[in-house]
């Protein structure tokens, strides 16, 4: 079965088939509805063969479906029927939620995604769950969201911004009893010196989440079922 992972960000689109290499990408922004999204990846994948898609948004999804409009661009999201769109079957996640996915190795591990908020999920075991700890306050009612990602940023500057991170980084893996903290994002390289038990996520992790989406695990091929990566809001 081949798997065509579909990774939607506020600035770019980027495609990535299980048979292939190298990736595809094509701009986003505000003016990219899933309808577009869906005329444009089939333009830019074209040669391509796929059984299957897995698809990341930037925001919340449960049971297969987007729950809130994406910030960063159009509307019409909440609710769109990409099976139908796309004439195949398609699993559909938080993209936080399919880097983390990729990036996960063993044991407990908490995703922080570093870019225009705070993208956040934990991995445990065979099961992925989404988390909203962008939404969480500090103490003057700034959101984690706004100071950990674009807005903070540009207001702090790197190296404040860098502080702030690695401390709440700590605080968010003690909560979640995380082993490990992975920073993915396009951010996540300015986090230097990286903090104890943090790791870098790479480019490829969302790719890496949206096969293993569609892998199924075999614990005794003699007893248990194939069990698929659970996706849980």
């Amino acid at each position: 079965m081949t798997v065509l992972t579909i990774d939607v960000g506020g600035t770019h689109v980027k495609m990535l088939a299980s048979r292939k290499r190298k990736s595809r990408q094509f701009d986003s922004g505000t003016d990219l509805t899933p309808a577009k999204l869906v005329g444009r990846v089939r333009e830019n994948v074209v040669g391509w063969v796929y059984d299957v898609i897995s698809l990341g948004l930037p925001t919340p999804v449960a049971d297969g479906t987007a729950m809130g409009e994406p910030g960063n661009l159009a509307d019409g999201w909440v609710g769109f029927d990409f099976p139908a769109a796309f004439g195949c079957p398609v699993r559909v996640v938080n993209d936080a939620a399919m880097q983390a996915l990729g990036a996960y190795s063993e044991g407990r591990m908490l995703f922080l995604g570093l870019g225009t908020g705070l993208g956040s999920a934990l991995v445990v075991e065979h099961a992925v769950i989404t988390l909203e700890l962008g939404r969480l306050r500090f103490d003057d009612g700034e959101p984690y969201g706004h100071r950990l990602g674009k807005v903070g940023f540009e207001r702090l500057g790197e190296k404040a911004w860098c502080r702030a991170v690695t401390a709440t980084a700590e605080l968010l893996r003690e909560a979640c009893s995380a082993d490990t903290v992975v920073f993915g994002g396009g951010r996540a390289e300015l986090v230097d010196p990286l903090p104890p038990h943090c790791r870098r996520g790479n480019n490829e992790d969302a790719f890496t989440g949206g096969f293993r989406l569609w892998e199924e695990r075999i614990e005794d091929h003699d007893q248990l079922p194939p069990r698929a990566w659970r996706v849980i809001v």
